[in-house]
This record gives structure tokens, C-alpha cells and sequence, in this order.
């Protein structure tokens, strides 16, 4: 009878591990989602949270031994913890949606740190807690089974976020809004709990009260999807959270204005930018058939329409945005436009067809979807699709009368790039710097252009040559640093500047945040034991790695907002079947095991020399599945060295503790140190070697261990 109980219990709290891991992991993607929605999409974000969430969950690791050692664990408390960890999902979502607005200036841009320590501080209570949880849960098997395997707890839990990850990636995202999606993915840990707590001598009426509040408090917050978006201005009338981002349409009087992932994108009363992006690049060509426009600007298409083309493609990779664009009235429906919703790149890459001017209207640069269409490789694509005297046209941030540095080294760069395939190249300066690139010369007077053309305007007309005259084009062409380095998709400039300028922004540097977090890095390091610095680094390869797709991804392909969730699961599902072999193998071959973490080590650098030729051969031309494979086969290696490592240190609770620890915050500190350090300065192929070089310390270390 004891026997049967015993096992009974251990279902149930292996029940709980796997419910929290569901719910960790969609509460996880959630967050980042979130976050790329009120902080414009930036991947640092992504990064920043993963940080943060890895952190947290070390040092809630490390805090669970020090409470064992006063307070014998307990089903009923382990119970009562479950509770709180469905519940904070939600108020956490809340949390962020309000306060951001709060604490910072609504549509302003906001600082690294301050972005930094909001994120930090608004996800510390889920992530401290379900860093706690995970093993005291294992305390709580080991108070009746003192030899329960930490393995198994590791496995389990890894299953449980593979079946988090995978629900939300294939189902959670396409049909429910977050908060929807937090109240389904905690349904299965409030179930657990339950049966936790009546098996540990709660009273059924009082588990069934706690459970019914603690479902109350998701289900209530389903209500307040809606009302947690609403603007401080004007009216929210349209909310949609689709594949690639959220996208809202505010109403103030009769502007509307359709902000996707918190910018605004378009408006209906822009009509400067509309002509400008529109008659700067068309007034050039004498009589334009075909014209790509790759996203568009309100009222884009009544200004291409008075060239009468024979076909206008529109390329938008949400279809979601737009629909709403012409369902508001920012952009009008004419005769020979084309809808295209894909990515424009890829549209670009794979298109035979011919154009005699391709006009590109998206946002600065700040992020690596975005850089995309800035770089050498894209600059090549499209003078491909140009016809002998077609025309391509974008725009990046202005100025008024002083270019700051990291501005000029941002245009310079742009056209030093843009000049390696274009001979000739003319800047417009004004709200917005307007570059036309063609291999025929340019004309400056975009006024008698269309007044040859008897093509009619409301601001260039009138206000041109009050804003451009001969003089200021001249100045900014000589401001052009020719030293500037090209932007290429491998070492994209261009994010580097572009994150330069953000702390100038905010008259702040990297480099002591960097620092200190170089410095804790080491004392850690210096305070572990080899086995441990084994698993820091392959916490560290194996985040690191993972950001290396994320963020290669996000350059070839240009959608990750989609993928993000895909792009996690797979990295998380390779760690069952690597920590299940690498139990196994550890039990049976005990006396192997420093080898086999030597030669799991030589395996993760050999991989990541493979992934530095994917990336120098052309990422864009390798299919997402082979980065999912690679990502598949990298964390499986990763998930083999946790049984290992355990088997080395024997499976006690201290043990586990530490090494889960090491796992967590090497993890965490390679997150931040590829993502902020070396990425935006060295480039993706050299994050890579910063890796191999920190595995190779790994392998040296384990090759030189005396028994």
C-alpha cells in the first residue's frame, strides 16, 4: 500500500513539472511577443528577456537549496507554489501592457537600460518562482525516495516545455489572443495541482476553492484583452494580433493612424510623405510601366496613380495589415494594383519580372528584419529586377541642420554600400533623406520634372525649393564618409551604428553594463568545480547558438515574430532525447563519462564550424529546416552533458542545485554577451568563434582533469 501511495504521489508531482513546463514556456514566448510589441520589434528585447528569464531562474534554483536546509519540503507547499505560478502569468502580461506607457513616454523610444531594468524587474517574480519550483519538486520526491534520479526531473521538465513550446507554436498563436493563450496553457497546471493537493491531505473542498480563485484570475483577465490596449489618445478601432505582430488602428478625430508592434506605420494624413516617396523617384523616368512598391506610406497610391502604370505590385508580408490599410481608407485600391503578401526580399530573390522603378517604404533600420533591405546582398537583388533605366528609392531619418556622427556613419555607410552597384546615386535631404540610385544621371528639380510631366502636387509644389535648394544637396553629399564600411547581411553595419546611436540617444555605454557583467562572469567561474564550468559553457554554447538563429533567421528570412516560438521548441525538444541518452549512457559506461563530456565538447565546436560555413556560403539559400535541424541536433549534444555531469558530482540535491544553476546563468551570460557585445560589433560569424573558443576552454579543462 506505502508503494502504491509513493507512486502515486510521484505521478502527480511529476504531473505539476510538466504542466509548469507548458506553462513556462508559453508564458515565455508570450512575454517576448509581447515585448517586441511595445518595444518596436527590437531582437535585443529578445535577448534582454531571455537574459533576464535565464537569470532569474539560476538564482531561484540557488535559493531553493538554502530553503530545504530550515523547512522540510512539502507536497502541500510545492501545491500552493503551483497555484501562484498559473496565476502571475497574466498579471505579469497586464503588468507590462500597463505600465509601459506609464513608466515611459507613450511612442517614445526607450533607453537599453531602462528597457533593460523594466524588463528584468516585471518578469522576476514568475521567472524566480519557476526557477524555485523545479527542484522542490525533486526535494519533495527525494523526502520519500532519497535516491530519485535529478535526471529524471531534468527529462520531465524538458518534456514538458517541448509539449509548452509546440502547443503554442502550431496552435496557441494562429487561433487565441495572449491572454486567451496564458488562461489555456495554465488550465493543465491548475488540473495538476489539484490532484497535488488532495493527495497531500488537503481537504477536497479547500483545493477546489484555492484552484476555482486561482482560475478566476486568467479567466478575468480574458476580459480585459481588449481594454489593456486601449490608447491614451483617440480610439482604439481595430485590434488584430496576427502571425508577424500585432497591429492596432487608432482614430483621433478623422486621422487614423495603424501602429504595428507599437510604431506608427501609417496614416491617412501624410501627404508629404506620400508625394515625396512617390514623384521623387518616378518624376526621374519618362514613362514608368511596372513599379514594385515594397510597404507603402498613406495615400501612396493616389500619387502613383497620376502616372497611369500598367501595374503597381504592393508588397506587404502581413496580409493582415493590408486589409486594414485599405479597410480604413490609407490606401485606395487602383487600376493595375497588385497585392503581394510576402516578404519583399524573397519576393525580389525569386521574381523574374522586370521593373522600371522599385520604391521602398519602411522604418530605420533598427532591427535586423528591417537591415535586411539596407545591405549589399539585397542592393544586388534588386538592381537585378531593374530595368536598363529603372530606379530604386528609399528613405532613412533626416535632419535639420547638424548630422550628428553616428547619422553620418549610418548614411555613409548606406551609400557606400548602394555605390558598389549603382553609378549614380542622388541624397535629397529634408524630414527624411530620400536616396535615388539609378546608372543614369539624376535630376534635382523634382518640381520642373513634373511640371514637364503636368503632374499636379500639393507640397512639392509648393514647399520643394523652400526645403531643398542646390547648397544643401551639395553638404550632404560632402558629408559622406567614403571610409565607412559596407553593409553586408553577415556583418551587418549598419545594427552596429544603429545600436551606437541608440546609447548616444540616451547619452549612455554598453561597455559598463558589459563590464560588471563580465566581472560577476568570472567570479562565478573561478567559484565552480570543471564539472560545472562544463555545463556553464554548454548553458552558454547552447543559448548562444540559439541566438545565432534567432538572429540569422531574422536576417535571411525576416519574420521572427512567426517563427520565434518554432525556433525555441525545437532547441528545447532536442534536450529530451540528449538527456534521456546521456542518462543511459552515464549509468552503463560510468567510468566514460569525463570522455564523453570531452567528446560532446568536440562535437558542439565541430557543429558550430559547420553553422560559420552555412553562414559564409549564403544562410538565404539554406531552408528554415536545416537551421531547425541544426538547432534539433546542437541542444540534443547540449542535453547529453546534464546526466553526465551529474554522474561526476554525484546526484545529490546539492548537486543538482549547482549544476542546474551553472546550466541557467551560462546560459544567461552567453544570451547577453553574443546578443550586446559581440553580435552588433563583430558580426554573426565571429559570435561564433567567441563560442568555439569558449568550448575549446571546456574540452582543455575536461582533457587535463585528474581523477
Amino acid at each position: 500500500m506505502f508503494n502504491i501511495l509513493k507512486r502515486k504521489n510521484e505521478s502527480r508531482i511529476l504531473l505539476v513539472v510538466i504542466a509548469t513546463g507548458i506553462s513556462s514556456v508559453v508564458t515565455q514566448l508570450l512575454t517576448i511577443r509581447e515585448f517586441l510589441a511595445q518595444f518596436q520589434g527590437n531582437e535585443f528585447v529578445i535577448a534582454l528577456i531571455l537574459f533576464s528569464w535565464l537569470v532569474q531562474g539560476g538564482i531561484g534554483t540557488f535559493l531553493s537549496q538554502f530553503y530545504i536546509k530550515n523547512h522540510l519540503p512539502s507536497a502541500k507547499v510545492l501545491g500552493f507554489l503551483s497555484l501562484i505560478v498559473a496565476v502571475l502569468p497574466a498579471l505579469q502580461i497586464l503588468l507590462i501592457r500597463q505600465l509601459r506607457d506609464v513608466l515611459f513616454i507613450h511612442g517614445s523610444s526607450v533607453g537599453f537600460y531602462p528597457t533593460f531594468a523594466f524588463i528584468f524587474l516585471s518578469t522576476a517574480p514568475y521567472a524566480l518562482l519557476v526557477g524555485f519550483v523545479l527542484p522542490y519538486s525533486l526535494f519533495v520526491l527525494r523526502a520519500s525516495q532519497p535516491d530519485y534520479p535529478g535526471t529524471n526531473i531534468y527529462i520531465v521538465d524538458n518534456l514538458g516545455d517541448i509539449t509548452g513550446g509546440a502547443v503554442f507554436s502550431f496552435f496557441l498563436v494562429y487561433f487565441f489572443l495572449p491572454l486567451q493563450s496564458v488562461c489555456i496553457s495554465n488550465l493543465f497546471l491548475l488540473g495538476a495541482t489539484f490532484l497535488l493537493l488532495i493527495n497531500s491531505g488537503i481537504m477536497r473542498i479547500k483545493a477546489i476553492f484555492c484552484v476555482c480563485i486561482a482560475f478566476l484570475i486568467p479567466v478575468s483577465a480574458v476580459f480585459l484583452e481588449h481594454k489593456s490596449l486601449l490608447p491614451r489618445e483617440g480610439n482604439l478601432v481595430y485590434y488584430k494580433e496576427s502571425k508577424y505582430g500585432r497591429i492596432a488602428v487608432h482614430q483621433d478625430k478623422e486621422q487614423f493612424t495603424l501602429i504595428g508592434d507599437g510604431v506608427p506605420l501609417f496614416s491617412n494624413q501624410n501627404t508629404s510623405n506620400a508625394e515625396e516617396s512617390v514623384h521623387y523617384p518616378l518624376s526621374q523616368i519618362l514613362s514608368p510601366k511596372h513599379i514594385l512598391i515594397i510597404s507603402a506610406e498613406g495615400g501612396i497610391m493616389e500619387e502613383v496613380e497620376k502616372y497611369h502604370p500598367e501595374s503597381i505590385d504592393y508588397i506587404e508580408l502581413d496580409p493582415e495589415v493590408s486589409a486594414a490599410l485599405f479597410r480604413f481608407g490609407l490606401l485606395k485600391k487602383i487600376p493595375g494594383l497588385n497585392v503581394i503578401n510576402q516578404d519583399g526580399r524573397a519576393y525580389l530573390a525569386h521574381s523574374d519580372k522586370i521593373y522600371d522603378a522599385i520604391i521602398i517604404n519602411l522604418p530605420e533600420p533598427e532591427t535586423y528584419q528591417i537591415n535586411r533591405f539596407y545591405t549589399d546582398g539585397f542592393f544586388d537583388i534588386a538592381k537585378k529586377r531593374l530595368s536598363p533605366n529603372g530606379i530604386l528609392s528609399f528613405s532613412m531619418q533626416g535632419y535639420d541642420s547638424y548630422l550628428a556622427e553616428p547619422q553620418r556613419q549610418k548614411i555613409s555607410s548606406v551609400y557606400n554600400t548602394l555605390s558598389n552597384h549603382f553609378t549614380k546615386i542622388l541624397l535629397l535631404p529634408g524630414e527624411k533623406i530620400y536616396f535615388l540610385a539609378s546608372k543614369f544621371p539624376l535630376d534635382s528639380d523634382i518640381p520642373d520634372l513634373l511640371d514637364k510631366k503636368n503632374i499636379k502636387t500639393d507640397y512639392i509644389s509648393n514647399f520643394y525649393y523652400g526645403n531643398l535648394t542646390k547648397e544643401r544637396i551639395g553638404h550632404l553629399k560632402e558629408l559622406i564618409d567614403r571610409r565607412a564600411p559596407v553593409n553586408t547581411d553577415n556583418y551587418p553595419q549598419l545594427m552596429r551604428i544603429m545600436f551606437a546611436q541608440w546609447f548616444l540617444k540616451f547619452s549612455t555605454s554598453p561597455v559598463a553594463f558589459i563590464f560588471i557583467l563580465s566581472i560577476f562572469s568570472i567570479i562565478y567561474i573561478l567559484c565552480m568545480k570543471k564539472e560545472e564550468f562544463v555545463l556553464f559553457s554548454t548553458g552558454c554554447m547552447e543559448m548562444g547558438t540559439e541566438l545565432l538563429v534567432i538572429f540569422a533567421f531574422q536576417i535571411y528570412f525576416g519574420y521572427i515574430y512567426l517563427k520565434i516560438g518554432l525556433i525555441i521548441t525545437v532547441f528545447l525538444a532536442g534536450l529530451l532525447p540528449g538527456a534521456w541518452a546521456g542518462n543511459k549512457t552515464a549509468s552503463q559506461y560510468n567510468h566514460f563519462n569525463r570522455a564523453f563530456l570531452a567528446i560532446t565538447d568536440g562535437i558542439l565546436i565541430l557543429l558550430t564550424i559547420l553553422l560559420i560555413l552555412i553562414f559564409l556560403k549564403g544562410g538565404d539559400k539554406i531552408p528554415l529546416s536545416v537551421f531547425l535541424l541544426y538547432g534539433f541536433i546542437v541542444s540534443m549534444i547540449c542535453g547529453f552533458q546534464f546526466p553526465t555531469a551529474l554522474k561526476l558530482m554525484g546526484d545529490s540535491n546539492p548537486s543538482v542545485t549547482r549544476l542546474f544553476s551553472a546550466d541557467l546563468i551560462g546560459a544567461a551570460a552567453g544570451t547577453l554577451l553574443i546578443s550586446v557585445a559581440i553580435i552588433p560589433y563583430f558580426g554573426i560569424v565571429r559570435a561564433a568563434i567567441a563560442l568555439i573558443i569558449l568550448k575549446l576552454v571546456s574540452l582543455i579543462l575536461m582533457r587535463s582533469y585528474k581523477a
